[in-house]
């Protein structure tokens, strides 16, 4: 985390660095909060595409309307597939009961 402080600290005063969990979504991000807006406008600027370690760091705006859509989108889809599967259970049992009564 020292290592960002001192990338990203050269565009301005960081305010607060929050890794990434280990989870699958997260892992390998890092969220950058600047104290002032340019700051960050300046980082976006100069630093996406800039190799730290031999990887790549892409950089871009938290835009948390984005992240909501993506979590409703999932959440949909999940109720989704709830739904397939109980369609599903419901014809199985359907075609067991017919055959049952034949």
């Amino acid at each position: 985390a020292d290592e960002l402080y001192d990338i990203f600290g050269k565009y301005g005063a960081v305010y607060q660095i929050r890794l990434g969990e280990k989870s699958r979504d997260t892992r390998g991000t890092a969220f950058v909060v600047y104290e002032d807006i340019y700051d960050a406008k300046r980082a976006v600027d100069h630093l996406s595409g800039f190799n730290v370690g031999g990887r790549y760091l892409v950089v871009m705006y938290y835009q948390p309307a984005k992240f909501e859509r993506r979590a409703d989108a999932e959440e949909k889809k999940k109720e989704l597939e709830e739904l397939r599967r109980q369609v599903k259970l419901k014809k199985a049992q359907m075609a067991a009961k017919d055959e049952n009564q034949s």
